[in-house]
């Protein structure tokens, strides 16, 4: 478990914290940070009621109303009593306030939380309750975090768009015509508009890292068997990871650092012992680039008119990284493409895994069986849903088991690329256009494979804006991915972190500014 901090390190956040724009002056909500927070906290500037009231009071404001992002289904009814008893706690033992005391988190709902249902955006799941946390949550919780509530999604995870039938369309705060990703488009357009401190979300395809993205925030996929994926309603027994979606990149390696860890209900996460840093800020530097070679993978970016804006942009990405000290090593990898459409087997696990969380399930659940979901014939993914449940027994299938080889193939070949290049890590853009409209029929071009074709990890990150419309009054974000081998995550973040520190890519959307009174 995390190792809890007491109030030396929450009153010296101002010495120790890695982010970009650090301000050492009066608390301000916008683009807050679990250092900005804890330093208010322990100077007696701020309680952890009046930070949830000000997450609340932007919720009501902009979610349904205003903007209308419309990307929570859940605000947890308790979460000022909670908060208030956090207070309580810090002012009578300073010393027991955990690494996320009082952060603010909303979780994609498909995360369990035993006092919130967790719907993944279906109608007839909305009052599912679980009988326990996920096992992250729990972690979360031992480490101070408050659950602010549950976020949007595309409906069971299935999709990139993010829309439920429960939740609605998730709008993307930089462009309302547009989606935030998916499928954690919910998670990306609170984080992004500043409605709690941090997210979650999960990936089968590149779901956390597809919100990063478009939502102009960091994203990481972990490797297969950091995390534990136990109490998240699943897709997929091999391609599914869980982790962090922030505004930052020492936030995101921060809830990394709770999240993250051996769990004996999810067995794969047995692989991840002894193969972690005592934190995954340990290498953030501003000149973590210095020496590093970075291979840009030009297999993975587009040529036509529609790729230019997110050409320009990477561009951007790779001569700033070129001039922080990094060799940059431009190739190709055609026998990628060839392998990529061959190595997906959610489509054969689904049935088994979703039959597994269901039992989980009490006896009160509105749904117990997969079968019973489809046969309400209420999801907005009803197609995809009906087609994983008539594949029976499909992990014995020929076609399941020669698609876990080119898995195995397709992670030699680009850990075979590294090793020729001697690459330190892969950059790409997650997509390679920008991300698509509301009316689209689906979010396409994107390059989530890399990872979850290999397990490999992936740490996305702001790039950059497209060129601004009036839809965009500051541009489109478009996200860039590092990818490197297994374990290296914290190596990705000290690149990712170099690149922030020297680039500030963050911005605020225009659509929901601060309100009257705000800090």
């Amino acid at each position: 478990m995390a190792a809890l901090v007491g109030a030396s390190l929450l009153a010296g956040c101002a010495t120790t914290e890695h982010t970009s724009g650090m301000n050492t002056g009066p608390f301000k909500l916008e683009e807050a940070t679990i250092a900005s927070v804890h330093r208010a906290l322990a100077a007696g500037e701020l309680t952890c009621v009046q930070l949830v009231q000000l997450y609340l009071d932007r919720i009501a404001a902009y979610d349904r109303k205003g903007p209308s992002l419309q990307s929570m289904i859940t605000v947890n009814p308790k979460a000022l009593e909670q908060a208030a008893e956090l207070d309580r706690r810090y002012r009578a033992d300073r010393s027991s306030a955990g690494p996320l005391h009082c952060v603010p988190i909303v979780l994609k709902d498909n995360f369990d939380t035993a006092d919130m249902p967790t719907t993944a955006g279906h109608v007839s799941m909305k009052n599912s309750i679980p009988q326990a946390d996920a096992f992250t949550v729990v972690r979360m919780r031992e480490a101070g975090a408050l659950i602010l509530g549950k976020s949007n999604l595309q409906e069971f995870a299935r999709g990139g768009m993010s829309v439920s039938g429960l939740g609605g369309q998730v709008r993307n705060p930089y462009d309302l015509t547009r989606t935030a990703g998916g499928s954690s488009g919910g998670t990306g357009a609170a984080l992004a508009a500043n409605f709690a401190l941090l997210g979650t979300g999960s990936d089968t395809g590149q779901s956390i890292r597809s919100p990063a993205s478009a939502s102009n925030l960091v994203g990481i996929r972990p490797t297969r068997g950091l995390v534990s994926r136990a109490g998240v309603i699943p897709n997929s027994l091999t391609q599914d990871e869980i982790g962090p979606i922030t505004r930052t990149v020492t936030d995101a390696a921060r809830l990394l650092d709770v999240m993250a860890g051996y769990d004996p209900a999810d067995p794969v996460t047995a692989l991840s012992s002894g193969r972690m840093p005592k934190s995954y800020t340990h290498l953030l530097a501003k000149d973590a680039l210095k020496g590093a070679r970075i291979g840009v993978m030009t297999t993975m970016f587009g040529k036509e008119a529609r790729h230019q804006e997110v050409n320009k942009v990477m561009e951007g990405v790779i001569a700033t990284m070129q001039s922080l000290g990094a060799t940059i090593v431009r190739f190709d990898l055609p026998e990628y493409t060839k392998l990529a459409g061959l190595v997906s087997t959610s489509r054969f696990e689904a049935r088994t895994v979703m039959e597994r969380y269901f039992a989980t399930l009490g006896p009160q659940a509105p749904i117990r069986s997969f079968a019973d979901l489809v046969a309400t014939n209420q999801s907005v993914v009803q197609k995809t849903l009906a087609a994983e449940l008539a594949v029976v027994d499909g992990m014995n299938s020929v076609a399941y088991k020669d698609r876990t080889l080119n898995r195995e193939k397709l992670k030699i070949l680009v850990a075979g690329k590294m090793a020729e290049l001697k690459l330190d890590a892969i950059l790409y853009p997650l997509q390679r256009i920008l991300v698509v409209p509301i009316d689209a029929p689906d979010q396409t071009e994107r390059n989530g494979t890399m990872s979850n074709g290999t397990g490999f990890p992936a740490v996305t990150f702001p790039g950059g804006f497209s060129t601004p419309t009036a839809n965009a009054p500051i541009g489109v974000p478009v996200g860039a991915e590092l990818l490197g081998p297994d374990y290296s995550e914290d190596r990705l973040l000290a690149y990712a972190y170099a690149y922030e520190q020297a680039a500030n890519p963050r911005r605020p959307p225009r659509s929901t500014p601060p309100l009257a009174g705000e800090p």
